[in-house]
């Protein structure tokens, strides 16, 4: 196999990688071409497992990639949201693969250290030997044991308590968006659980909240003031990240809104309206492990 073939047979897996490091697509689509161009010197005859190595290639690159993004995200005006991704419903069948690349998997994944968000993935995500991991982030075996350890820990205590199963996810956004139709408060909030939380990605391009809206009452009510300029056409079911989510269309302005269910409510919505986060909700993403 050439080094080219080897590169484009394992694509998939190297741009899951690089996106679930960073949230950014476009970020993941540099971070392989920086490997690419790595990997383009290299003699495959002499790499015994190229899978690994590449992984290892583009581990280093995204964390490279991390460490100057850090900046960036904290002069970020409002709040952050990773970049959606629209996939197709297969996505979802991998209930790991899914759930590792969720909207709100993702935010919480922000929340690491670098070292500690490259660890949790490799090892959690695609079962990675820690002495790759090590090898691949540049510190010991043992100290990415440890790594992993507080990452795990850190992550179960930020994430959804409840894992909901697709169908389920379906009925909670088709009634949200029938609530948002009818743009009546009480259908809002019978959708919403008490202490739901809304959070708007706008970037300081287009106007968004710029802190989290918490509890049902203030979230419905601005929701509702929005559906007055939202029509039934302008509300598309779609796949983001691997889920059953929303596409709004409001005055020429795309949202890309995911939802986090738990016990038959939402308890988070996460709305992106930023339009330089909105450019791959066209064609679905190649996402794999």
């Amino acid at each position: 196999m050439t080094t080219e073939d080897s590169f484009v047979a394992h694509r998939g897996l190297l741009f899951t990688v690089a996106y679930e490091m960073l949230g950014s697509a476009a970020d993941a689509e540099d971070v392989l071409q920086e490997s690419w161009l790595r990997w383009a010197d290299v003699d495959p005859a002499q790499v015994r497992d190229p899978r690994a190595y590449l992984v290892r290639v583009v581990t280093r690159q995204a964390l490279n990639r991390l460490r100057t993004l850090s900046r960036s995200r904290e002069e970020y005006v409002g709040e952050w949201l990773p970049e959606p991704l629209l996939t197709s419903p297969d996505v979802a069948e991998d209930v790991e693969l899914a759930e590792s690349v969720s909207i709100a998997m993702l935010t919480v994944l922000e929340t690491l250290g670098p070292a500690e968000r490259a660890v949790f993935v490799l090892r959690e995500v695609f079962e990675m030997p820690y002495g790759e991991i090590a090898e691949a982030v540049g510190k010991s075996a043992a100290a990415v044991r440890q790594i992993g350890r507080r990452a795990r820990e850190h992550v179960a205590a930020r994430q959804p308590r409840v894992r909901v199963s697709r169908s389920e996810q379906q009925i909670v956004v088709e009634r949200f968006l029938a609530a948002l139709h009818t743009g009546q408060l009480q259908e809002l909030l019978e959708v919403m659980a008490p202490d739901v939380v809304l959070i708007t990605d706008g970037g300081g391009v287009v106007a968004a909240a710029l802190a989290p809206i918490h509890g049902a009452e203030a979230v419905a009510k601005l929701l509702a003031r929005a559906s007055s300029a939202v029509s039934e056409s302008e509300t598309t079911p779609v796949w983001l990240n691997g889920a059953p989510a929303a596409r709004i269309e409001t005055d020429g302005r795309v949202a890309a809104v995911s939802l986090v269910v738990e016990n038959g409510r939402i308890t988070r919505i996460h709305a992106v309206v930023n339009p330089r986060k909105l450019t791959r909700l066209d064609e679905p993403a190649e996402l794999t492990r």
